[in-house]
């Protein structure tokens, strides 16, 4: 396969392959989390725990910036992983509720610093001519871990026993942990802007498309937090799924992002524009996710199709908005990389209130309408934007 990207190509491969190991540790215990904590929280407790977790890495993101212009990206790496090791060490260890939930925030709070500090490195290395290309190779190979994700952490679930996917993650943190410490010891940081919380959201409005794109994005986080946190407990606990077969859907549905994503960020460098593939993948996600609360089959096949098609939009909107995103940023800008993914803690806080919200007026199957709809709603932002091209 021939790719297109810039002279550091080696570079931009080792970023790839470091942050497909970082996920991989993300998502082997991401689908089953919120049922580990409804072992002993209810679900409006776990709802609570997610949203703690978010507020703690809206925090992390305000400090973020400056640390990392004080102690570099690099050595800001080594000591998140090296937390993120204490903490799944913790979750393996501890048997105490309210511990366990106080280290569950903390380590969202970290995997989001360690998401950030990754872009920060492949912004670093590149070429603004091929943000898309890079961009689509480097989402896809992310999200080829999110395909191998799921099944591995199903097969590692015995029962009600869901420590074992924890075991798996801290494994995945050691070989990250060195090939961070390998690779970018002499990493370019950049003269970070420095920016008071303030000037940052003065500097971000002067972008109407960045306002925008922001709003489609948090969109899409909430439609991401949303399914993470309650599609595998509706799956499991109303259709009767075993997490094996849960395992099989969710690995199923996650081909869309590493099938769709590499040609679509090449697509949007050489020819089309952003805005219009983002439009159609939000219009198809809305769709598709509403359309599940009309299924009432148990086929395992039929749920994997439809939750394919769910993320066919998902995967189509996320590359464009990364794509136009990282060729309009500076790598100088961490401040504006951080209220970029900002929103995705963010999210966690919505992605409960409107389960909450609509589960007042409708069943549990019918709350599919309800974030369809807000999928839908992006398209309107998402057409608002000017195109780079």
């Amino acid at each position: 396969m021939t790719t297109h990207i810039p002279t550091k190509t080696h570079m931009i491969y080792t970023v790839a392959i470091i942050g497909f190991i970082f996920t991989l540790h993300i998502v082997i215990p991401m689908y089953s989390n919120s049922s580990y904590l409804s072992l002993f929280a209810d679900a409006r407790t776990v709802g609570f725990i997610y949203m703690a977790g978010a507020a703690v890495s809206i925090l992390g993101f305000l400090f973020a910036p400056g640390i990392i212009r004080r102690a570099g990206n690099y050595t800001f790496t080594l000591w998140l992983i090296l937390v993120q090791m204490f903490l799944f060490y913790g979750l393996i260890s501890f048997t105490d509720s309210t511990i366990i939930a106080i280290i569950f925030v903390l380590q969202m709070a970290v995997v989001s610093l360690i998401g950030l500090a990754m872009d920060i490195f492949l912004e670093g290395y590149t070429a603004s001519d091929h943000v898309g290309a890079v961009r689509g190779l480097y989402t896809a190979t992310l999200n080829a871990s999110w395909v191998v994700g799921p099944l591995i952490g199903s097969m590692l679930i015995d029962g009600d026993n869901f420590k074992n996917t924890y075991v798996a993650a801290l494994a995945m943190l050691f070989p990250l942990l060195y090939l961070v410490f390998k690779n970018f010891p002499k990493f370019a940081d950049p003269n970070y802007i420095h920016l008071s919380p303030w000037q940052l959201m003065k500097h971000v409005s002067h972008n109407r498309s960045w306002i925008w794109l922001f709003i489609a994005n948090f969109i899409l986080q909430v439609f991401y937090a949303w399914m993470v946190v309650y599609s595998p407990i509706y799956l499991n606990q109303v259709m009767d799924f075993s997490w094996g077969n849960i395992g099989i859907i969710l690995t199923v549905m996650l081909i869309a992002f590493p099938l769709t994503q590499y040609p679509l960020g090449k697509l949007a460098d050489r020819k089309y524009g952003e805005k219009e593939i983002m439009a159609i993948g939000f219009g198809v996600m809305g769709i598709a996710t509403v359309a599940l609360a009309f299924i009432t089959s148990t086929s395992v096949l039929v749920w994997a199709i439809a939750l394919f098609m769910t993320r066919i939009g998902a995967a189509a909107a996320e590359i464009m908005m990364e794509t136009y995103f990282f060729k309009t940023v500076s790598p100088r800008d961490s401040a504006a990389l951080g209220l970029f993914r900002v929103t995705r803690p963010m999210a966690y806080f919505f992605a409960p209130l409107i389960t909450g919200l609509a589960l007042v007026f409708t069943t549990s199957s019918y709350v599919f309408i309800a974030v369809g709809v807000v999928a839908l709603v992006a398209v309107i932002p998402s057409l608002l934007i000017k195109d780079t091209n």
